[in-house]
């Protein structure tokens, strides 16, 4: 099936997830682009597992970050209804969005990614065996909700039980010192890397990527393309793209890389449904590779009716 200006698309956005407020900016966002380019859109705000898509929906196009949207549920949801949708597939975005799952994809295809172990807290907190400074994440979210930093073992205890309120089979890893760099990839062609800058002090956790929800005045400052020596550059798309691979991902996703100061990057994971604000950062990356907002909305929309014919 090929996309065309009569087909409707329904742009599905909202979710009951903590990532709702951002889902709902990225929905708006994608209407109004495809709109402008003369497309059949319309809104579906989500607020279930079971949304009500409107009928002669031919293309759903996902853009509800996080749990639902994210982790291959609405992907099997839509599969069943029928209905072709953008990003990638079932399988894929359940084990993208896992991070316990993806780890063992890392390893197994050897992506250079930070040591780790799983510790489950299912009985209680448990503190992990890994010595401090260690990152303890909730294996099943987005937008690094469930995610604490430890740098001190008197911390280790506080940050275990914050991350356990999201999942049980918590993910640590070792704590990587470096320059963060995300690196969009679709159909293949790698972008231009975007660093990420958190605000001094801070990291780049909910309230640093999105202060618009949090009320702060400055949020985390990105550069694009990212300066960086042509090894760097390569090394850090090499890792990326293997990552994507690795997980099997398919259209389009961007992926979360440390670079240390000796030059080796390290990957966090992929992101399937990343944010699509025409600030988000794949809109960044894709604007320097030569694609307007519109032009990346129509050719996710293009590809994933591709992927799926």
């Amino acid at each position: 099936m090929n996309l065309s200006k009569e087909m409707q698309i329904a742009v599905l956005m909202g979710g009951s997830g903590a990532e709702r407020e951002v889902s709902m900016a990225s929905g708006q966002a994608v209407l109004k682009a495809l709109k402008e380019k003369g497309y059949n859109a319309v809104a579906v705000e989500v607020s279930d597992n079971e949304p009500e898509i409107p009928t002669g929906t031919k293309l759903a196009f996902n853009v509800i970050h996080g749990t639902f949207g994210e982790d291959g549920r609405l992907q099997r949801y839509l599969e069943g209804l029928d209905i072709r949708y953008t990003g990638t597939g079932v399988t894929s975005s359940e084990v993208a969005f896992d991070k316990n799952l993806s780890k063992d994809k890392f390893v197994e295809h050897e992506v250079p990614t930070p040591a780790s172990e799983v510790v489950d807290c299912s009985a209680g907190v448990i503190l992990p065996k890994m010595a401090v400074p260690f990152v303890a994440k909730a294996p099943r979210q987005g937008s690094s909700v469930g995610i604490r930093v430890v740098k001190e073992q008197v911390e280790a205890a506080e940050a275990m039980a914050h991350a356990a309120q999201f999942g049980s089979n918590l993910l640590i890893e070792e704590f990587v010192d470096g320059r963060e760099f995300t690196v969009a990839i679709m159909d293949g062609e790698v972008f231009p890397i975007v660093e990420i800058a958190a605000p001094k002090g801070g990291w780049y956790d909910m309230e640093t990527k999105y202060p618009w929800l949090s009320g702060k005045e400055v949020g985390s400052q990105y550069t694009c393309p990212a300066k960086l020596s042509a090894e760097e550059e390569a090394a850090v798309k090499a890792a990326a793209k293997k990552a994507y691979d690795a997980l099997g991902i398919e259209v389009y996703a961007r992926v979360d890389v440390l670079l240390n100061s000796l030059g080796s990057p390290y990957v966090l994971e992929a992101n399937t449904i990343p944010g699509m604000t025409e600030t988000s950062l794949l809109p960044i990356a894709a604007a320097e590779a030569g694609y307007s907002f519109g032009d990346l909305c129509v050719r996710i929309a293009e590809l994933s009716l591709a992927a799926r014919p």
